[in-house]
Parts: structure tokens; sequence; C-alpha cells
């Protein structure tokens, strides 16, 4: 933080610095980081540039291309910022400053709405292009445009239309910034092809200079970033991608609803639960207000009407202790500060997914966690994908050893980072403290820290199996982690929600996965442990 500058004080120091006082008069923002200034820069130096060579001839301009050449570059780059971290600012700077139009192009009209009425708190007027719109509120925009409208707003799919395409064109579009890049590989193979034909909206408004934004990318995402808008040749701007203010744990779990339901209750708020999908998202959120009231909880997901959307983004806005049952379709831009908790009962498709997900939480910079649930059967499901691909960093961070942090920061081919806070590295220096303590035993010390939520249901079950060898039957098991699993529950929050269901559920996974098995002979049907198994995953952990 001590490179963070200033962009304003009472003497007026910096008020010949055009950027940081246009962002402090139309924003109130007093700091910028280097990494915003850096992008700002590259874009007002390209847009230089480009002005020069108006009005040269072709030899002239080929001698300036060659001289310059790394300023041309500038002008196409693709900008790595962490979530919370300010990319809206880079584009919105510049496009008070810059003699022409801004084209944003946003994912979801969700987020194109509420960054529109960001700008505008801000005074810099804007205008939507989206799909639906009638002829009337088109050129109502486009004079709007006229009267020094200075950021077009837009999707990939309305700009499929040729007709828009072309009136587009004669505006004067100096800038395109394109958000939450890493979409345009993510969905641009699947349901959002739009997002693979940008390369030729951008030839063809032919901008001097484009930005792509995002959060998080892995190398291979970065690349088809770079192929699709770029035709491969973009300027890179990274800044440190670890958020430090995030702390990963990873908590395992059967019963994922269960353990939702104990986060809930015990860990901060406002918190946001992800569900992979809309029908888990409203369970979930039916799930918590039946326990702890109405309005504890509310849902969010892409087959809500918009005015619901609209609702319920409000209550979570203004909530400082709400539950937000979500799938993947809330988050993407919205800028809510406070988030203290963010849950995944499913984990995310890659790790870039989940950095960005989890970086929902924490943006205000205090300390926010982010916690995946994770079970047997998401080891076995994980483990069909090949060691070292992107979709195999999920199953790496949730089962290493090591430091979870690292492992998301290696998936991105980032930098080594010390660890700010993960349940792993938290646990090591733990037992160091452990060992230091005097007049306490270790094993006592460690049991604590165990039954503080160190471990999940089906670790407790197969503890429970193997303390009691061949001793427990099926319905015996039940009973006993029935009262073990309530007792936990009671305790944190005052309500006893496991079933006998639960119970049969964990051993279910446990014996389909083969870690338990039923005995025969002199011990038929009771419960015993499978030494056998070689899944090196339950190996590491008991």
């Amino acid at each position: 933080m001590e490179d963070i500058l200033k962009t304003h004080t009472e003497d007026d120091i910096y008020r010949e610095d055009p950027v940081a006082e246009t962002a402090y008069e139309n924003f109130g923002i007093r700091y910028l980081f280097p990494w915003q200034r850096l992008v700002v820069a590259n874009i007002l130096e390209a847009y230089e540039c480009f002005k020069l060579v108006q009005g040269m001839s072709e030899e002239e301009k080929r001698l300036f291309d060659a001289e310059n050449s790394d300023s041309f570059c500038k002008g196409k780059q693709i900008v790595l910022l962490p979530t919370g971290a300010g990319k809206s600012l880079c584009f919105q700077v510049p496009a008070l400053l810059l003699d022409g139009l801004t084209l944003v192009i946003y994912p979801l009209l969700a987020l194109m709405t509420d960054q529109q009425r960001r700008m505008e708190e801000g005074a810099l007027t804007s205008v939507i292009f989206r799909g639906g719109q009638s002829e009337q509120e088109r050129e109502l925009n486009f004079r709007r445009i006229a009267d020094g409208a200075k950021i077009i707003i837009a999707n990939p799919e309305v700009l499929k239309n040729r007709r828009l395409l072309e009136q587009l064109k004669q505006c004067g579009i100096v800038h395109v910034a394109i958000d939450e890049a890493h979409t345009t590989s993510e969905w641009g193979d699947t349901f959002r092809p739009a997002y693979l034909d940008l390369g030729e909206v951008l030839s063809f408004l032919n901008p001097p200079i484009v930005t792509a934004f995002t959060a998080t990318a892995s190398p291979q995402v970065l690349s088809r970033i770079s192929d699709i808008l770029f035709n491969g040749e973009a300027h890179i701007v990274r800044s440190e991608s670890d958020r430090k203010n995030i702390h990963y744990f990873v908590r395992q779990c059967s019963v994922k609803k269960k353990e939702a339901l104990y986060l809930a209750a015990t860990q901060q708020r406002p918190m946001i639960i992800f569900c992979g999908t809309r029908n888990k998202a409203e369970d979930m959120c039916r799930e918590l207000n039946a326990c702890f009231g109405d309005e504890f909880s509310r849902f969010y997901h892409a087959g809500l009407e918009r005015d619901e959307k609209e609702t319920i983004e409000k209550w979570f806005f203004d909530s400082k202790d709400g539950v937000l049952c979500a799938t993947c379709a809330y988050g993407m831009g919205v800028d809510k500060k406070d988030i203290k908790t963010v849950v995944h009962i499913e984990a995310s498709p890659t790790a870039e997914a989940y950095i960005q997900e989890a970086g929902r939480g924490g943006r205000d910079g205090s300390v926010a966690k982010a916690i995946l649930l994770w079970s047997l059967e998401d080891s076995l499901t994980y483990s069909k994908y090949a060691s070292g691909s992107r979709e195999a960093a999920m199953r790496d961070f949730a089962e290493t050893d090591d430091c979870r942090r690292q492992v998301l920061l290696d998936a991105l081919g980032a930098e080594q980072a010390v660890c700010s806070g993960c349940d792993l590295c938290n646990y090591r220096e733990q037992k160091k403290l452990a060992v230091q303590l005097k007049g306490r035993k270790k094993k006592n010390y460690l049991a604590v820290l165990e039954k503080s939520g160190f471990t999940g249901d089906w670790k407790m079950a197969y503890g429970l199996i193997k303390k009691k060898n061949k001793y427990l039957n099926r319905d015996t098991f039940s009973e006993e982690m029935f009262n073990l699993m309530n007792d936990i529950y009671k305790k944190a929050f005052g309500l006893k929600i496991w079933n006998h269901s639960d119970s049969v559920e964990v051993l279910n996974q446990l014996s389909h996965y083969g870690f338990v098995q039923e005995c025969n002979l002199l011990w038929k049907n009771n419960l015993k442990i499978n030494k056998k198994s070689g899944n090196v995953f339950i190996q590491s952990i008991t």
C-alpha cells in the first residue's frame, strides 16, 4: 500500500495532473493504484500517437509506426486486476479525457444497468444499447450521444446488428473496453457465440484503442483472449494476482446443505452461498428461512424476471447480515463491498472462476472467508480430469496438503506468495504454537482445533467407525452420528438440524467409494474400515 498515489490534498499539489484531478472531481477518488495509473497512461499515450499520425503521408506513418510501435501496442492491452481493484476507473477516467466516445462491452444486462447507475452518479453520461429496444429508444440514445454522452454500453449480441454497428461507426468511437474479458474464452464456445465475433466487430469499428479487462485468467485463457480480440498481439498489464484479504478454507462434508446452514449461523455475514443450479439455490434459501426466519435469505439466478432481480439486488446491497443463495449469474461486477463470507456448495469449474466468485468478498479491503464444501463424490468426479488441466486445479486446491492460496496462484501462472490466510497454513501455525505452549499437552490442544471446525461430517463419520471398529451396524451408526452432529449444531446455534437420513447419506458415500465396509461371519453386518482403500486423499487426512 506504500506506493498508492494520492490524487488530492489540501494544498492541491496534484491539481496539474489531469488524471488525478478527473478521478477526484468526478468520482471522489483520492487515490489511484500504480496499475490503474499504468493502464490509463497506456490508453492516453496510444490516443496521442493516433492523433499524431492523422494527416501524415503513408511514408511518414510507416516511419512513425516503426519508431513508436510500443506505444501503439499499448493501445491493445489485456489488463488483469483482482476483483475490487478498480477496473472501471481505468476506462471511465480516460472517457472524460479522450476526444471521442468509449464503447464498453459487458456480458450481463444486470451489470450494464448497475454500471450505468454508478457512472451517472459520477456525472459520466452514458447510453445503453441492448436487444429488444424500440426504434424510438435507439433514436433517443443517438440524440444523447450527440448531446455529449461519453460512454456507450452494449453487450456482444446487440453488436451483431449490422445496422446498429454502422451507426455506431459514425459516432467517433476511439476506445473499446471489454469488461470481464475471460468470458470471451469461457462462454464463446458454448452459449455466447457472439463473443467469438468480437474480433470482427473491433475490425469493423477500427478504434485506435482496445482494452480487455478481467480479474482472473490462466495462461491458456489469456492466450485465447489475445487470439480472439487482438489476433494474438496484445500488451499485458498484470497487477499482483493475490487478494491477501481473502482467506481460503475447505470443509470436508457429504451433507452440504446442513454444513451451509451451520456456516450461515456461525460465520460472519453478509454471505453469499453459491449453488450449482437454480433449483439448488431456491432449495438452500428455503432451508435457511425455515431455520432462521423468512427474511434471513433470498435466492438469485438467471431465471428471475428483471424486476425480481433488481428487488433482490437492492435487498442484498442494503443488507448488513443477509444471506444470498445464488448461481454464478450473480456478482460479476456488482459492487457490494462488505461481503464477509463466500460459500461454494459446488466447486467452480476452474480455478479462475473460483477466484472470481470468491473475490466477491472483502471488496472493502476487510478480511473475508472463502469456504469450499468438498465431498468424497467431488473427489471422484474431479479425478477424471487430467493432471495439470484447468479443471483439475479445483481438486488440487481442495485436496492439497500444502497451501491453498498457492495452488490457486499456480493455476493462474502467477507469482509465489506468502500465505496471508488459508486453513492449512493456519493449522500449521497453530500446531507450532501448541508445541511451544508449556503445561498443555499437544494432543489435547489439537483436539480442540479439530472440534472447532477443522473437520467435516464424513471425516467425523469415518473417525467414529474407526474408533468403534466392528461394533456399529448401520442403524447404531446412524443413531450415534445423529446425536454427535446434533450436539455440534445445538451448541453452535441452538437448533438440531441433523436427520437420520443425513447419517445414511454420509455412510452411503463412505461405503460407495470403498472407505468402509460391512463385516462377514462373526461380526456380520457391522461396519469396519477398509484398509485396502487406495485413495490417497482419505489416507492423507485420517
